[in-house]
């Protein structure tokens, strides 16, 4: 593997955004770059894919992705079906496929899909690129009960229909790590924290440089299945779902009940909102809100579902997240239809709400750290990357436990990529890659 005085691929498939770059034996790597319908374009792909109704001049309907598809999708969204977030699927088995238009799709389908418009839109880099390719994955998978040895064997199938056969996988955090290797100058032992949409992975290595050359012994890894899209839910679930009907009481018979939580847990998560267009779900919603004690929230919430209003939505709450990173208050802004949520959120309820979710994140740290058997002051760089990490209440769980002198950040969307085709690019990148 290696060593052949060509480019690598290091891609870095993520639950929101996927990044690809080639890398070759002098130790620089190179995002690509993929066209956006502007005419600009963007290091980040979107992790999105968009399937049009099937027609005379396409009988099995256009497929595109990333920012492509979602200018389909707005462009006729009563036809077309975005598919989001997906790679949280990989490790269910639960999931068994999906149909659209007719035709079934099981997570290996819309996997190569996404690939080949990937490699579509990136254009000469990537038709001309090796057929070594360094692939990531998280160290957990997302989801309650994650069958790893599934989600291989998924990913390997969707990446051997591209032709993508001399490859090797790599944790996430282990790609990161090495792209953070090329800053030391002396040897060090390094945690990597990774934040991605559906996981937040973490890596305890032992860096050591002689004679020019890095080594490294990773000492443990640990993960856990939340990060950006959790906090995504948390906002939704304290802001816009009491405003769409959640805790809201209907009539059965002589009795009133409660409208179900699960309606709202499923609509708040990204990646099933496209799904209950067509479910079962919604069925019983619009039955519910025949007799709702508050129909004109139940209505909201449908006509959201109906006219596909999730993606504006969406846009919404990832901006007054990133908003809550740099101020002490933001306001939360969302108008479609009759729909109208103003309001303001301080981040210190908003991290009041990730509560949970951040002590999963220290959970985890912790059990790198036990695994790796080095306390906290045995650390001597913490290297953050990924959006969330970007979060002040993510980033104070390193700060208090390792000291602010000892993060590092930079690069937080790109470091993964490049790390990992960097790793393609060594004489021997074995030690690096899952055996």
């Amino acid at each position: 593997m290696g060593g052949e005085n060509r480019p690598v691929l290091g891609i870095d498939f993520g639950t929101t955004n996927t990044v690809i770059a080639l890398a070759g034996e002098t130790g620089v790597s190179e995002l690509v770059r993929f066209a956006t319908p502007s005419g600009h374009t963007s290091s980040a792909f979107r992790s999105v894919l968009s399937f049009g109704e099937p027609t005379p001049k396409a009988p099995t309907g256009v497929v595109e992705g990333g920012p492509w598809a979602i200018e389909a999708f707005l462009e006729d969204p009563e036809s077309a079906r975005l598919i989001q977030s997906f790679k949280t699927f990989a490790a269910s088995e639960a999931f068994s496929g999906t149909t659209i238009h007719g035709r079934r799709f099981q997570f290996e389908d819309l996997l190569s899909a996404f690939l080949r418009q990937a490699r579509n839109r990136g254009g000469d880099a990537l038709r001309g690129a090796s057929d070594l390719t360094i692939i990531g994955r998280p160290v957990i998978f997302a989801g309650a009960s994650p069958d790893e040895a599934l989600a291989m064997d998924r990913y390997a199938s969707a990446f051997d229909r591209l032709g993508f056969t001399h490859r090797a996988f790599a944790y996430e955090p282990v790609g990161a790590a090495f792209f953070f290797a090329k800053r030391l100058a002396a040897r060090a032992t390094v945690l990597v924290a990774d934040f991605g949409g559906g996981t937040s992975d973490f890596s305890v290595m032992r860096f050591e440089r002689k004679d020019g050359e890095m080594s490294a012994i990773p000492l443990s890894r640990s993960g856990v299945g939340v990060a950006g899209d959790a906090f995504d839910f948390r906002i939704i679930d304290e802001v816009v779902s009491p405003r769409l009907g959640k805790g809201s009481g209907y009539r059965s018979g002589e009795n009133v009940l409660y409208t179900p939580n699960r309606y709202y847990a499923s609509f708040a998560r990204w990646n099933q909102l496209t799904l209950m267009k067509w479910s079962r779900d919604l069925r019983e919603i619009r039955e519910i809100a025949r007799t709702s004690l508050e129909p004109e929230a139940l209505g909201r919430f449908i006509r959201l579902i109906e006219n596909d209003h999730g993606y504006a939505l969406y846009q919404a709450v990832s901006k007054v997240k990133e908003a809550l990173s740099t101020e002490q208050a933001a306001v939360l802004n969302f108008q479609a239809e009759d729909i109208d949520i103003q309001a303001e959120i301080r981040r210190s309820d908003f991290e009041r709400w990730i509560g949970r979710e951040l002590e999963m994140i220290r959970g985890a740290v912790d059990q790198a750290l036990d695994l790796a058997g080095v306390e906290a002051g045995g650390i001597d760089k913490v290297f953050l990357t990924g959006g969330s990490s970007l979060v002040p209440a993510v980033r104070a769980i390193f700060a208090d436990r390792f000291g602010e002198a000892a993060l590092e950040t930079g690069d937080e969307f790109e470091s993964i990529a490049s790390g990992l085709a960097l790793i393609g690019a060594e004489p021997d990148p074995t030690p690096w890659c899952m055996a």
